[in-house]
């Protein structure tokens, strides 16, 4: 059988329906769903639970989308925790049972997709302490929609100490907080952090007066959520404020003062460690301390202002000095140890298809040979872009290679083609620049001379800074989309291809190509 596939085979539907005849499913983006709709043809109904131009990684789902996931066969996420956790947990306890319900990313390693880690640069004067879960939990049964408590019980120490998320309008999501003190009666509900399993997050840490300080946190594992969470261990955490470190706990003890550290829960050993990585190596020098022989150093290099806004009244009057080691990572940036933004890469989204085709052959064996048609046509399709990609990209010449976009999104397009990522805004699209950030951006500008930087179309309202400083050196700002179709992109070979000569036509000298992209 030959079948002819364009690039959409049918027109997306309005919203699923259970008692449809043909194969329902459901993808959580744009791109998804597009790459779901080449290999399923008019043999399925197709939606995103995602609109084209939202943002992936903080989108709310409507009361629409939670039925369409009520009515789906099949439903495709990439995850590696690109969604945030309440679409997958929305997508995972309203999903029908019995029905498919698979993450491309992970998935696609078995089809030999290339996954490359996510790069944090942890260039601060202090310590970057976040908070991590180490483990998927599976032998509780945990999976993706399970969920990691962390709590705080309580503080000993000179002041107070407040742990806060900076969400991307810059205002204060308190974590931990010694101020009001620690209510058992509700699970020290105002005081517990939730993350998904195998994540971490970035936080900024405050005490309020020097001395030591003693936080008790506990862990516990709420696989399901009616069923009783799992204890998974408490300890003490020791922080030395703007005193000597070696003082206190003994000449033994181990004082971490630099670099990457993490309080975690381990969910495999059911324990709480702190895992670091000081000496900032990489993964080969991480480890795991024990908090009970190890001290967290808050030098007086930490000392900063109050700051004027009302919303940070918890840290005491504007002006007044306190010790803070600062949210390296600016916004809510939850996620896991592997970049999840797989198919700026062509031959990853070749296999994603090939996941996307044995899918739905398990769910619709009937039309099998259909789909394999199908997934041949297109996979000849993008093997066909992957040349034309590299080949565009090839035009530019190796001393313009360099890419500087709103977020860090880019990875896998710079490791398949040969380009350089110079810089990024900031690392989650959520992420409020910091004034480092905008230092950071205008060296790389300067140093590099840039002619272009790039934005993606549905971040535009977001990334002041990225237009800012491009205006003050005089460079271009040209499109690139990352996360979501737009209206001139809209499939992921469009995308791709348009992606492909923007940076061509951005990076190189010769601006007689005609109109940007």
């Amino acid at each position: 059988m030959v079948v002819t596939v364009v690039a959409v085979a049918c027109a997306p539907p309005e919203r699923l329906a259970a008692d449809s005849d043909r194969l329902q499913v459901v993808a959580t983006t744009g791109i998804l769903a597009d790459l779901v709709r080449n290999v399923a043809g008019d043999l399925a109904d197709v939606v995103s639970l995602v609109p084209d131009g939202a943002d992936p990684h903080t989108h709310e789902l409507s009361l629409r989308a939670v039925r369409d996931i009520a009515s789906a066969d099949v439903a495709f996420s990439n995850y590696l925790l690109l969604e945030p956790q309440a679409l997958i947990r929305a997508l995972d306890a309203n999903f029908p049972d019995g029905a498919r319900n698979v993450s491309l990313a992970e998935g696609a390693v078995k089809y030999a997709a290339e996954i490359i880690p996510l790069v944090e640069d942890a260039s601060l004067d202090t310590i970057w302490l976040g908070l991590r879960v180490r483990g998927g939990g599976e032998a509780h049964g945990a999976n993706r929609s399970s969920q990691v408590l962390l709590s705080a019980t309580g503080v000993d120490g000179p002041g107070d100490l407040v742990a806060y998320l900076t969400d991307a309008f810059g205002g204060p999501d308190i974590t931990f907080s010694s101020v009001d003190g620690f209510d058992p009666t509700d699970g020290y509900r105002d005081d517990t952090a939730v993350l998904p399993p195998d994540a971490h997050t970035h936080m900024s840490w405050a005490f309020t007066e020097p001395g030591v300080y003693r936080l008790h946190l506990e862990g516990r594992l709420a696989v399901r959520h009616d069923e009783r969470p799992v204890e998974m261990g408490a300890a003490t955490f020791t922080f030395a404020v703007g005193v000597d470190p070696h003082d206190v706990l003994g000449e033994d003890a181990e004082v971490l003062h630099a670099g990457h550290a993490d309080l975690a829960v381990d969910l495999d050993a059911e324990q709480l460690v702190i895992y670091a990585d000081p000496h900032g190596g990489g993964d080969s020098t991480q480890r795991e301390y024990d908090p009970a022989t190890t001290v967290i150093d808050v030098p007086n290099l930490a000392l900063h202002d109050v700051p004027a806004q009302p919303g940070y009244r918890f840290l005491g009057r504007p002006g007044e000095r306190i010790h803070q080691l600062p949210q390296a990572v600016l916004g809510r940036h939850v996620h896991g140890e592997i970049d999840p933004h797989l198919w700026h890469d062509v031959s990853n989204a070749m296999a994603y298809v090939e996941l996307i085709r044995d899918t739905l052959i398990a769910a619709d064996p009937t039309n099998a040979l259909d789909y394999r048609a199908r997934a041949v046509d297109y996979l000849g399709r993008l093997e066909r872009l992957d040349d034309e990609v590299r080949d565009t990209l090839g035009e530019i010449p190796p001393s313009r290679r360099h890419l500087v976009t709103t977020h860090d999104s880019f990875g896998y397009l710079a490791h398949a083609y040969d380009l350089r990522v110079a810089g990024f805004v900031a690392p989650h699209p959520a992420a409020e620049p910091s004034l480092a950030d905008r230092r950071r951006l205008s060296d790389t500008i300067r140093n590099l001379e840039l002619p272009a930087v790039f934005l993606e179309p549905n971040l535009a309202a977001r990334s002041s800074t990225l237009t800012e400083v491009a205006g003050e050196f005089g460079v271009e700002v040209c499109p690139l989309h990352g996360d979501s179709l737009g209206e001139d992109a809209d499939d992921y070979v469009s995308m791709m291809r348009h992606n492909a000569r923007s940076l061509r036509n951005c990076l190189t000298d010769d601006h007689d190509r005609g109109a940007r992209p």
